[in-house]
């Protein structure tokens, strides 16, 4: 009997299905292979390295320059500059807080100011006005002074002359009692003693002396000034 010659291909495929399978466990597992499937791996064709891409190229850190040659600083990228910060909302209100009290202070500064000046001017005025009342007041005791010594002349006067009828005759003093004038004679009446008085009255004219002695009661009944 003749065995059937087994065809090349459908081995290789065979084999091929059954290293996957192994290496697939393999790596499912983390450890190693067999070593057919080390060997198998190790005559696999090296795949080339993959690019490295831009980004990862820029994140490498530079070659170390050679001893002896001047480091070159990196170059400062212009967006890489901070900006500043805007103000905060609390700063922002501080500062008007700030400004509304210094113009507060300026105000009442300018108050104090104004108030200041008017209080001098107030004090000036009633300087003068203290002045004023002073002068006023030495005015009047002038002329308070002056108007006694002028009653005391003109009461010295009236006494001279009411001695002088005092010391006539009452018939000769009756006489000129008749044609005096009533303000005058009643003056003159008022200050005579009654001793001397009477014997006048009784000599002069019964109706001159009715209207002095009218005259005389209305006088001494007027309420002293």
């Amino acid at each position: 009997m003749r065995w059937p010659t087994p065809r090349l291909l459908p081995v290789a495929l065979l084999g091929m299905a059954a290293l996957a399978g192994v290496k697939l466990e393999a790596l499912l597992r983390g450890g190693e292979a067999p070593g057919i499937v080390t060997s198998a791996v190790a005559q696999a064709p090296t795949a080339p390295p993959a690019a490295t891409p831009p980004a990862a190229a820029a994140a490498a850190p530079q070659a170390t320059p050679p001893a002896g040659s001047p480091a070159t600083p990196p170059a400062a990228s212009p967006a890489a500059a901070p900006a500043a910060p805007p103000p905060a909302p609390d700063q922002a209100a501080e500062r008007a807080v700030l400004e509304a009290l210094r113009a507060r202070r300026a105000e009442i500064e300018a108050r104090e100011a104004a108030l200041a000046q008017r209080e001098m001017l107030m004090a000036a005025a009633e300087r003068r006005l203290a002045d004023r009342l002073e002068e006023l007041n030495g005015l009047r005791q002038r002329l308070e002074a002056e108007g006694r010594q002028r009653d005391e002349r003109t009461e010295q006067g009236w006494r001279q002359m009411v001695r002088l009828y005092e010391g006539m005759r009452p018939r000769d003093a009756a006489g000129i009692f008749d044609e005096l004038e009533m303000p005058v004679l009643l003056q003159v009446v008022d200050r005579m003693r009654e001793a001397k008085a009477a014997p006048v009255l009784a000599a002069m004219r019964p109706e001159r002396a009715r209207a002095l002695t009218t005259e005389l009661a209305r006088h001494r009944s007027r309420p002293l000034e």
